[in-house]
């Protein structure tokens, strides 16, 4: 294949049968590629943006700080953006964050989590703890620290060799419960898996990191908030530091500003990104506590140091976008006019869906929806992956004008929050064609 580019999360040779698409521009829900074929962006492209493309607000944001400052070296140095981003973030976060550490992309907020984590332990003199637990099924970013948290087995297995050893549990899984139990009547008994290990494990434990509410990669699973009530409570009580990755959750994607509200809980470490700018811009950042902050605070000479940087830490650009992104949230009252569309959206999916024999399990969150595809619904066993079920789906989607996205055989519905009515029904409209086809093509 003559091409240049060796794109991410994908195998380049299916793109010898499917070429890739070249966009040539976008406004608000839609692309538009080279041959002038549009389509809505289902997928807030990879779950980044919030308020559409090409938005008015964020375009004049970035301009207006273009003049002003684009990038200063983040060591030493600050600059007004990060210090308005700052104090918005600690008005909106948990009481108990008092510090921020910038850094560019999700992956890098949960390395710093992860150093941070068992670094401080190591400057208050505890030793021992420099084991993580991890879901099943959870994914934290591809770097290899973050990869050694990764409880996805796709992206991970390659570089078993080379990883840290951590220690995973198995994740609260509401569609195939081992208890016979669902979302509606279960007191999360999924929990004891996480309470034996801790309890069996705590003398070298530095923290537990986990996507709250809704495991993304890991194939859009989604578990009850008393989950990480009953973690938070574990981990005080055992010294134990509680990590969330709230990368994808974070900015209303569950319904509320971050998915830890539902559950009313305050983590040690919040790691945010994507949403932070709307999808504009790569940012990232980590909260923490006081408490954790002081460890590390003293003479230089004690080498106690946090001695870790990016070249784009605290980007002016970056975070005047974030900024405008957290006042679009304030003035436009996002996440109460969101909860009429993705009401909307939900009940589209059911009413579409609910009768496929091959839909083993529809759930949803806040502004996410997911469709689980199996064989059989009764006995919930996969279509055989051979087949290619959902990426059939989600190709078939972009010829009806819908970028929808694949994991496995499930597809899932997470568009920008500026997408109308019509739009969303649009969207699921052309989902459910494109699923009827593949069915069609491949069953019957």
């Amino acid at each position: 294949m003559d091409y240049p580019i060796w794109h991410p999360c994908s195998q380049m040779k299916d793109h010898e049968v499917y070429p890739i698409i070249r966009i040539k521009k976008a406004k608000g829900v839609y692309l538009y590629d080279e041959k002038g074929n549009s389509y809505i962006d289902g997928i807030s492209s990879w779950w980044v943006n919030l308020f559409g493309h090409s938005n008015k607000r964020l375009n004049n944001a970035i301009k207006k700080q273009l003049e002003v400052l684009e990038q200063v070296i983040f060591a030493g140095f600050t600059h007004d953006k990060a210090l308005e981003l700052s104090q918005r973030l600690l008005k909106i976060v948990p009481k108990n964050l008092k510090k921020i550490f910038f850094a560019e992309i999700g992956s890098s907020a949960v390395e710093i989590s992860l150093k941070l984590s068992y670094h401080y332990f190591k400057n208050i003199g505890i030793k021992g703890k420099n084991k993580f637990v991890y879901l099943e099924n959870g994914y934290h970013g591809e770097t290899l620290g973050a990869l050694s948290v990764m409880g996805e087995p796709l992206y991970k297995n390659a570089y078993e060799d080379i990883l840290i050893k951590n220690i995973m549990v198995e994740f609260p899984n509401c569609y195939r419960c081992p208890f016979g139990k669902t979302r509606n009547n279960c007191d999360v008994e999924c929990f004891s898996f996480m309470e034996k290990t801790l309890s069996s494990k705590a003398d070298c434990v530095a923290g537990v990191i986990v996507e709250p509410l809704v495991q993304f990669a890991g194939g859009f699973k989604m578990y009850p908030s008393k989950y990480l009530s009953k973690l938070r409570e574990l981990t005080k009580k055992l010294n134990i530091h509680l990590i969330l990755d709230e990368i994808a959750t974070g900015f209303g994607r569950t319904g509320t500003m971050f998915a830890l509200e539902q559950a009313q809980i305050e983590p040690d470490f919040l790691c945010l990104s994507k949403g932070i700018t709307s999808g504009y811009l790569p940012l990232s950042v980590v909260l923490t506590t006081d408490e954790i902050y002081n460890a590390f605070y003293d003479d230089y000479s004690k080498g106690k140091n946090f001695l870790h940087s990016h070249s784009y830490d605290g980007n002016a650009l970056a975070c005047a976008c974030a900024c405008e992104t957290l006042n679009i949230f304030e003035d436009e009252n996002v996440l109460e006019n969101n909860k009429k569309k993705y009401t909307l959206m939900r009940q589209l999916i059911e009413n579409y869906f609910k009768d496929f024999d091959f839909v083993g399990d529809i759930r949803h969150t806040g502004f996410i929806s997911a469709i689980e595809f199996v064989k059989d619904k009764y006995t919930k066993m996969p279509i055989d992956s051979s087949i290619r079920f959902g990426f059939k789906i989600y190709r078939k989607a972009l010829e009806k004008g819908v970028l929808l996205r694949n994991l496995g055989d499930l597809i899932y519905f997470l568009p920008p929050y500026v997408i109308d009515n019509s739009q969303i029904e649009q969207l699921v409209e052309s989902a459910y064609f494109a699923t009827k086809e593949v069915i069609d093509e491949n069953f019957c």
